[in-house]
């Protein structure tokens, strides 16, 4: 991936063609991604969290055409003028949008329309790469960037949106045949002491691309802990949930005893209980739960109240991030086509998201980007906390150890996982 965050003098002479063929690139794995599906399957929207993969596959184009061609072109006229309204996700910059719990409503415009719509816009921006000028060019590139990797974004939630429908289809539908056997050796749980100190995370770096809310790089104050060698398993989880850690108030957060309750949770989702077998369902289907995974599907509330029983707790992001610097970035990520969490050590990246302790908030002197481009990551720092290190249905180069996700701490449709600390 061809990457920028300000226009630099020292780019190679083919950085513009490199980006229009990251463009085409990314722009197609995402069809790659839905090429498993039927046309029904293109309407379902499952929850209120999930949304069709129609709708990420024009919302992601709808990104490109109001964010480039309609920026850079007074003269602009959009493909429909009713896409603004459909298919914009929360940019209320932008204009009103159509109610996110009804994105599965929208039969038309069709699956057909849809793909039509992608490849219009696709040919109006590499028209567009292809005239502009220099000056515009450097403008124009963070955008571009920006855009595909908030396509790679939807991308992951792809992969997330379609389990969750195919699990909500009684017949449990096989998203893909799995074409390796699941790994059933675990890896020993050994624990790191990693050092204290003043460290420096967050990134300054204004010539790669980076999300504003991974800037600007400060210091912050470590304490000396201990951190666990791999993620935590489904056998391990399985111990808590045989010691009645779904029944024990005194192991969660008073959130989370209430969600658990109102919402009957008993193990993570996609586990289910047969004849006294646990089975999971996966983007293979379901299958018979391996023990030796690690445990997928977790909530932060669930993540959380395992830690406090097995006497240890969750890292904070820095503790993470800190560890991820020192590390290559090397995993199991989208591109294996190992879409499930394998057993094994390390883990940091690839595999699963992590789930901190840390709120997700701003680092201090933190500036959103100017306009719309602010709504992008800025106005969410309330009530989500931090993840770290990338999943199994992450892009490779999507990721970096700077990267900060945040979900709810109720989510757990996402593919995220638990790794333990502990204080020195």
């Amino acid at each position: 991936m061809s990457s920028l965050l300000k226009p630099h003098p020292a780019r190679p002479a083919n950085w513009r063609q490199k980006l229009i063929e990251d463009y085409k690139r990314v722009r197609n794995i995402s069809l790659q991604v839905c090429a498993p599906l039927m046309v029904d399957d293109y309407q379902i929207q499952s929850s209120v969290e999930t949304s069709p993969p129609k709708w990420h596959l024009a919302h992601v184009t709808w990104f490109f055409e109001t964010f480039l061609l309609e920026a850079f072109d007074s003269d602009y006229r959009p493909v429909n003028p009713e896409y603004s309204y459909l298919f914009n996700s929360y940019y209320q910059t932008v204009g009103a949008m159509h109610a996110r719990a009804k994105r599965g409503l929208l039969s038309r415009p069709t699956v057909e329309q849809v793909f039509h719509y992608r490849s219009e816009i696709d040919n109006r921006i590499l028209n567009f790469l292809d005239d502009c000028d220099e000056s515009l060019w450097q403008q124009a590139a963070f955008r571009l960037t920006l855009g595909l990797h908030h396509e790679q974004q939807h991308q992951e939630l792809l992969f997330m949106d379609i389990k969750h429908n195919f699990w909500n289809n009684p017949s449990k539908p096989r998203y893909l045949e799995r074409f390796q056997p699941a790994i059933k050796i675990t890896g020993k749980l050994d624990w790191e002491q990693r050092p204290g100190g003043l460290v420096k995370i967050g990134i300054d770096n204004n010539d790669a691309f980076t999300f504003d809310n991974e800037t600007p790089r400060h210091q912050v104050w470590l304490e000396p802990h201990l951190l666990s060698s791999r993620l935590i398993t489904n056998s391990e989880f399985l111990d808590f949930i045989k010691d009645g850690g779904y029944s024990r108030p005194e192991l969660w957060l008073s959130d989370g005893w209430s969600h658990i309750q109102n919402n009957q949770w008993r193990s993570p989702l996609y586990w289910e209980s047969h004849d006294g077998q646990w089975l999971e369902f996966t983007l293979y289907g379901l299958e018979t739960l391996n023990p030796s995974a690690p445990v997928v599907h977790i909530s932060y509330y669930e993540a959380d109240a395992y830690a406090r029983w097995a006497g240890k707790r969750l890292p904070s992001e820095v503790e993470i991030e800190t560890k991820l610097l020192e590390i290559p970035v090397t995993g199991h990520f989208s591109e294996s086509g190992i879409l499930h969490p394998q057993a094994g050590e390390g883990q940091f990246y690839g595999s699963l998201w992590q789930w901190t302790a840390s709120p997700y908030m701003a680092y201090p002197r933190f500036k959103p980007l100017e306009g719309s481009m602010g709504e992008y990551n800025g106005k969410f720092m309330c009530n989500q906390w931090v993840l770290r290190g990338g999943s199994c249905v992450t892009p490779e180069n999507h990721i970096r150890p700077t990267y900060r996700n945040f979900f709810y701490p109720q989510d757990r449709w996402q593919f995220a996982g638990i790794r333990l600390a502990e204080d020195l």
